[in-house]
């Protein structure tokens, strides 16, 4: 997957458990009331499919008690408004290829007809992929991809109860103080550096700790730097997608800071995230990139989602002590889920 410009040098993507109830093997209680209230935000924005994972939409398809069965009503209902949003966009483009074919079929054949055509015709095959999808509610193994601004499953300590607890929340952390318009003009709070909890992060650094499990992470790096070798006279800088997964091969307890931003007259109220990352290990680095997440031992999970902001050397040394793991990537092919 190549893609010309700037390579950006941060954590973008991992594939983790989406599906709500893995997490109830660590102990966490499920916000069936958060989820009902993603629900019905992401039906609101036209957002279900693109932002919310299959195996987490799909979570309470066969509930076990009347709050289950609101959140899979609520689903259902994100599902038929998605369905008819994307049949619209297939009337739409079916009429707007029609009339192109039109236009290059008759005398005087035209630039914008021809690209009318191409780009109408790509908008009808991705939509019918993405109907395919609305339709299809096959059993998965519970593992789906995020990006920034997708949601996931998130365990957290709540602040007020002590327990653990399973929320929705948005892979981009909004900032204390920060509104959607400062979201736009610094969108990378997916990534919380190490080098930068006690400044940037400090309001949530030994506060509100999460984790999110992860079987493998992907970056953008230099095609040039991943061949360890300097740009030739000419060449533009290309980037090239890469999946790293740990070995041996384990599930990854991913380091994350999250807030709870309270609704306004615009926005209901959502829990988001990021993932603190630290300099690469050696292996990482060779491939052409400057950033790592940070993998938490599992014996130190209780610690980290625990956090005393008066003993905030436990929490770096837990950071500074990930486990023991040599990330060996692949490059991903061209069009690879």
């Amino acid at each position: 997957m190549l893609h010309p410009g700037r390579v950006a040098a941060i954590c973008y993507s991992a594939q983790i458990w989406a599906d709500f109830k893995k997490y109830q093997r660590l102990g966490g209680e499920l916000d069936i009331e958060g989820y009902v209230k993603l629900a019905g935000w992401a039906k609101a924005k036209g957002a279900w499919i693109k932002a919310v994972p299959k195996a987490m939409r799909n979570a309470f398809m066969e509930p076990t008690g009347p709050a289950e069965q609101e959140a899979k009503d609520a689903a259902l209902e994100a599902y038929r408004a998605a369905e008819l949003d994307l049949q619209r966009e297939i009337a739409e483009q079916t009429e707007r290829l029609e009339k192109a074919k039109v236009v290059l079929a008759g005398p005087k054949p035209t630039k914008k007809a021809a690209t009318d055509q191409r780009v109408a015709g790509d908008k009808i095959k991705a939509a019918e992929k993405r109907l395919a999808e609305v339709r299809d509610f096959a059993a998965r193994d519970g593992y789906d991809r995020i990006w920034p601004g997708h949601f996931a499953p998130l365990l957290i300590r709540d602040p007020a109860t002590g327990e653990r607890r399973v929320v929705a929340a948005r892979y981009r952390c909004r900032l204390p103080g920060w509104d959607e318009a400062m979201e736009r003009e610094k969108p990378g709070t997916y990534n919380a550096r190490r080098d930068k909890l006690s400044t940037v992060w400090r309001q949530l650094f030994g506060h509100n700790h999460g984790l999110v499990v992860a079987s493998r992470f992907y970056e953008s790096v230099s095609l040039h730097r991943l061949q360890q070798r300097e740009l030739a006279p000419g060449e533009r800088d290309l980037a090239v997608e890469v999946e790293f997964q740990p070995e041996p091969a384990q599930e990854m307890f991913l380091a994350c800071l999250w807030r709870y931003s309270e609704a306004t007259s615009d926005e209901p109220g959502f829990y988001s995230f990021a993932a603190v990352t630290r300099d690469p290990p050696p292996e990482v680095e060779a491939a052409g990139h400057d950033r790592c997440i940070i993998a938490i031992r599992p014996e130190n999970i209780d610690a980290w989602l625990a956090p005393d902001p008066k003993h905030l050397g436990l929490m770096t040394a837990i950071l500074d002590d990930p486990i023991d793991a040599y990330y060996q990537h692949d490059l991903v092919k061209k069009g690879a889920d």
